[in-house]
């Protein structure tokens, strides 16, 4: 052992009281402080291995270098409140344009079909582009199933990318016919910005889904989505296998209209007025009309069994896309929380009563749609948990019985003749 290993071992010499009365004296002796064996170790030889600083230590550190200890946490919080409320408002202004109110203001879809001039197409014409968390692009993949376009009309099957953009990668794989992400089966484009500027002529503008693409004249036909519903119901019934299906026919066309005026604004947008709301006041008024809706259809769905009656429309679509959302996202992330849909016995056994229809549920990734929310949607979630999934909305709980056949006078299933 070394001199100075053993000289630090050595016991501490003991205290002696001083013989002349002083305060020491007075005082009680201090206590010897002990000595800490030193630990053998062997020297680490280098590795000639390059550490890699991940991005959340080097803002620990930068952290550690900006606040120290001494800092006073209400400086620190009341710093991080007004850099995080001036970095959010700046987010949502892109995200979700709102009006001088903080209302969330939907922009207009750039791309229109003439209901008047809806011509047949071939089968290798058409491509459908959609993202399953859009509530807007699910009502597609419905009345494309119902209809039986399956086969006539190829659908690609973009994902939120981390920038807020939707993305293609490689095909997923499928677990029975439930629809999964897929590549861009058109072009090979890795986002679906790519497709949008590949048209004549080009674009700049909001890249979203659903969107109707001509693959031969390389042409947006269409990006809104109830006139693509529109026309994939009565438009192409020359290449379906369920022709005799009409989800708005002529005789409740006029109801069909008067409930997408109540539906649309106070519920399918309207949750994304709640989630998107930048004042107080905004959001007040969109969950009080959200709510009042809600239980305005619930009150009706109590004695009928669809909302124009005996047959599944157009209507029903719409407002089905946003309801299974609802508790899976919408009353957590939105901030729709007065009550969910399973609080709502005729709500929740409509939904019920359509998820079982024929070809619905395959539409209804209801992982995907979690993840495209809570995981991408950063403004609102941050931290990019996504919560269990509630046990009143999985496709267990989804498909026991509803006994809403019981309020058809055809006692058929809406007449949805899909196979």
């Amino acid at each position: 052992m070394s001199t100075t290993t053993s000289l630090l071992l050595s016991p501490p010499t003991p205290f002696r009281r001083p013989t002349t009365t002083t305060i020491a004296t007075i005082l009680p002796p201090p206590k010897p402080t002990p000595q800490k064996k030193l630990r053998h170790s062997t020297p680490k030889m280098s590795t000639n291995k390059t550490t890699t600083t991940t991005p959340t230590q080097l803002l620990t550190s930068i952290t550690k270098l900006l606040f120290p200890k001494s800092l006073p946490p209400q400086l620190l919080i009341s710093t991080v409140r007004t850099t995080w409320s001036a970095t959010w408002h700046l987010m949502m202004s892109q995200l979700a344009p709102s009006d001088p109110s903080g209302s969330y203001t939907r922009p207009v879809s750039q791309f229109r079909i003439n209901p008047n001039h809806h011509q047949q197409q071939l089968p290798s014409t058409l491509h459908l582009y959609v993202g399953l968390p859009c509530p807007w692009a699910h009502r597609t993949l419905i009345v494309r199933a119902l209809k039986g376009l399956n086969d006539a009309v190829a659908v690609s099957v973009a994902s939120p990318g981390l920038d807020g953009s939707w993305v293609f990668d490689d095909d997923s794989i499928r677990i029975g016919d439930k629809v999964v992400p897929t590549r861009d089966k058109v072009a090979g484009a890795k986002t679906l910005r790519e497709v949008y500027k590949s048209r004549s002529g080009g674009y700049d503008g909001r890249c979203t889904v659903p969107m109707m693409w001509d693959v031969e004249k390389k042409e947006v036909v269409c990006n809104e989505s109830y006139e693509i519903i529109e026309f994939l119901n009565s438009g192409l019934n020359g290449l379906a296998k369920n022709p005799g299906l009409d989800l708005a026919p002529p005789e409740l066309r006029e109801r069909i209209e008067e409930w997408n005026r109540i539906v649309y604004p106070n519920i399918n947008n309207g949750v994304y007025r709640c989630g998107f709301a930048q004042t107080q006041e905004a959001y007040n008024t969109a969950v009080n009309e959200l709510f009042s809706a809600l239980d305005t259809v619930d009150d009706h769905l109590k004695g009928s069994r669809y909302l124009c009656g005996d047959k599944l429309t157009l209507a029903d679509v719409c407002l089905f896309t946003t309801l299974i959302r609802f508790d899976l996202v919408y009353n957590v992330m939105f901030k729709c929380t007065k009550k969910k849909v399973v609080e709502y016995p005729s709500l929740h056994g409509y939904m019920r009563d359509i998820y079982q229809i024929p070809h619905v549920a395959e539409t209804c990734n209801l992982e995907a749609i979690m993840d495209g929310y809570y995981k991408f949607l950063f403004p609102l979630n941050p931290g990019n948990i996504r919560p269990i999934m509630p046990s009143g909305s999985d496709h267990d709980f989804l498909s026991q019985k509803h006994h809403r056949e019981s309020l058809s006078a055809s006692q058929q299933s809406a007449q949805v003749l899909a196979s």
